[in-house]
C-alpha cells in the first residue's frame, strides 16, 4: 500500500478501508507520508466524503497511531471539545469546574484554526505556562490538581497533530469527516469515559447552517458512542462573539473575570454550566441535567474552580500567583484604538467570521503554518445583538501591535457590524441537544 493508492481510492469515491486508514494515519505519525501527500488526501476527504465506516476507521487508526491512555483515578475521567468559534473560553472556565465536582480532565486541546481562536494559544498567554508538557506530566497533574489543559505530543494521536496543521492551511477543515476524526481521535487516546461536545452554528462557526451543524453533532455523538464513550453535543450559537473578548491575553482576561467573580460574563458562565451538567450526567455524578449544572454553577460561585484554575497553572509552569495578578502577568498590545458606532441604532447582525479574520491579521492567528501568534492582540468591548448603540460609542476596542494593523482592524470591525433602526431579536445561546439516544 501507498500513499497515492489511498488518496486515489478516496478521491474516486471509493471511500477509506481499516487497513487504508491505518497505513495513512502511521505515514502521518513516522513521516512518511509527505506534506503534499497529506494535503491532497485532506481535499479528497473533503471533497467525495469517505462515509460512516471510513470516519470510524479515520478516527480509530488516528487514535491508534499513538499511546491510548489509562487511568487509575477514584473519579470518572471527562472532557469537553468545541468545534472551535470567536469569542469562545469555556474551556478555561469548563475544566477547573469540573474537577471542582470531582471528575479528572485531560483536556487535550488544539490551536487555533482559520478563523478560530485555539484554546492552547490562549493558554500559552500566560507566561511560562508548558502547554505540550509530556504524558508523564500530564497524569501527574491530572491527578494532583484535577485538571489539564494541554496539547497533543507526539505520544498522544501523532497522526492527527500532523494532520490538524495541514488542514489549517490547506482549505478543509470543514469537513465533517476529518473534523469528527480529529476531534475524537485525540479524545479517545485520552481515555475518556465521558464526553461533552459544544458544536457551534453561526457566521462565526465553521458550519454556518444548523443542518451541517445537527449532522456533525450527529457523527460526533455516533462515532464516540460507537467507540466506547458516553457522550452527547450541544449546539450552540456563533453568530456573534460568545466573550466580549476575541484574542488570546484578552480571553484569559474575561475568564479571570468570570471565575473571579469581578466582572461575569453571563454567556461564557450559561454555555459553561450547561455543558459542564451534560458530561457530570453521563459520568454518573449527577442524576440530571438540572442537578449537573447547579453542581457547575457552585464551583464557579464559590471560588473553588478559580483556585483549581489557578494551581494547574502553577503546576504547569505559569505564575503561582497568577489568579491574584493576571492583570499584571499577561502581556498587552501597546496600540489601542477605539471602533466607534457609524450612526444610531441597534446592533442587527455580526459577521462573527470576519471579527476572526481581523483577530488573525492583528497577529493574534495563523495566515500560515509557520507564523507566530501575538498573544497580546485582539478585540475587546464588543457589542452583541440587540444593544442600542449611540454615534460615536465604542462598538469594540482594538487592540494591535502597530498603528497600520490597528487602522485595518478598525475598518474590519466597522464592516462586520450591521446597525438598524429596531430592536432585533436576541439569538438563543444553545440551539440543540443531541445524546446518545438521538443516534442510537
Amino acid at each position: 500500500m501507498d500513499a497515492r493508492s489511498v488518496i486515489l481510492a478516496v478521491r474516486d469515491g471509493k471511500g477509506l478501508a481499516p487497513e487504508a486508514a491505518g497505513w495513512f494515519a502511521r505515514g502521518l505519525a513516522d513521516g512518511s507520508v509527505s506534506d503534499a501527500q497529506a494535503g491532497a488526501f485532506a481535499m479528497a476527504v473533503l471533497l467525495r466524503g469517505i462515509g460512516t465506516d471510513g470516519r470510524v476507521a479515520l478516527t480509530e487508526a488516528m487514535r491508534d497511531s499513538g499511546q491510548v491512555m489509562t487511568w487509575d483515578l477514584p473519579g470518572p475521567v471527562v472532557d469537553k471539545h468545541s468545534t472551535g468559534g470567536i469569542g469562545d473560553s469555556v474551556s478555561l472556565l469548563l475544566a477547573p469546574a469540573l474537577a471542582a465536582c470531582g471528575v479528572y480532565v485531560p483536556m487535550i486541546s488544539g490551536r487555533g484554526l482559520g478563523h478560530t481562536g485555539g484554546t492552547l494559544d490562549k493558554m500559552e498567554a500566560i507566561p511560562g505556562y508548558r502547554a505540550l508538557p509530556g504524558i508523564e506530566a500530564l497524569r501527574q497533574v491530572v491527578k494532583d490538581v484535577g485538571c489539564a489543559i494541554v496539547g497533543a505530543t507526539d505520544e498522544i494521536a501523532p497522526a492527527d497533530r500532523r494532520l490538524y496543521g495541514i488542514r489549517d492551511i490547506s482549505g478543509t477543515v470543514e469537513s465533517i469527516d476529518l473534523i469528527t476524526a480529529s476531534i475524537l481521535s485525540k479524545k479517545l487516546a485520552a481515555g475518556l469515559g465521558a464526553l461533552v461536545l459544544d458544536v457551534k452554528v453561526g457566521s462565526g462557526a465553521f458550519m454556518e447552517d444548523i443542518e451541517d451543524a445537527r449532522a456533525l453533532a450527529q457523527s460526533l455523538v455516533r462515532t464516540a458512542n460507537d467507540a466506547g464513550c458516553h457522550t452527547s453535543a450541544l449546539i450552540t450559537d456563533m453568530s456573534q462573539s460568545l466573550g466580549h473578548s476575541a484574542g488570546n491575553a484578552l480571553e484569559v482576561i474575561e475568564v479571570m473575570e468570570t471565575l473571579t467573580g469581578t466582572s461575569v460574563n453571563e454567556a461564557l458562565w450559561d454555555v459553561t454550566s450547561a455543558l459542564g451538567g451534560e458530561v457530570l450526567t453521563l459520568a454518573g455524578k449527577a442524576a440530571n441535567l438540572d442537578e449537573g449544572a447547579a453542581l457547575i454553577d457552585h464551583a464557579l460561585e464559590s471560588g473553588r474552580a478559580a483556585e483549581i484554575f489557578g494551581r494547574m497553572v502553577g503546576a504547569l509552569g505559569g505564575p503561582m500567583d497568577f489568579v491574584e495578578r493576571y492583570p499584571d502577568r499577561l502581556p498587552s498590545a501597546p496600540v489601542f484604538r477605539i471602533v466607534p458606532s457609524p450612526r444610531d441604532g441597534y446592533v442587527a447582525r455580526v459577521n462573527a467570521r470576519a471579527l476572526g479574520e481581523a483577530v488573525v491579521h492583528l497577529g493574534g492567528g495563523r495566515l500560515v503554518g509557520t507564523d507566530r501568534v501575538n498573544p497580546s492582540v485582539g478585540l475587546s468591548g464588543l457589542a452583541v445583538i440587540g444593544e442600542e448603540m449611540q454615534r460615536g460609542e465604542p462598538i469594540a476596542m482594538v487592540h494591535a501591535s502597530t498603528d497600520d494593523k490597528a487602522d485595518a482592524a478598525v475598518q474590519a470591525v466597522l464592516a462586520a457590524y450591521e446597525l438598524t433602526g429596531k430592536m432585533p431579536d436576541e439569538p438563543p445561546l444553545i440551539h440543540e441537544r443531541i445524546g446518545p439516544e438521538d443516534v442510537a
